[in-house]
């Protein structure tokens, strides 16, 4: 679901609980996203986005030995 910022002052009830009902609303200003309304869930919710690249594999060196 996708409404502006306008409408999301608005009518913040009805978005409010469109997310405890499950929906994800991205909120636009000029045509931008600039924030996303999800319903909570019992999983953290990273601060920041994760790597797009997945976890990393490289190796880690401690004391000029290597560990897994």
């Amino acid at each position: 679901m996708e409404t502006t910022a306008r409408e999301f002052t608005r009518n913040a009830s009805k978005y409010l609980a469109a997310a405890e009902r499950g929906q994800r609303i991205t909120v636009t200003r000029n045509g931008q996203p600039v924030a996303v309304l999800s319903p909570v869930t019992q999983e953290p919710v990273p601060d920041r986005p994760t790597d797009p690249m997945g976890d990393d594999d490289i190796p880690v060196f401690r004391s000029g030995t290597r560990t897994s």
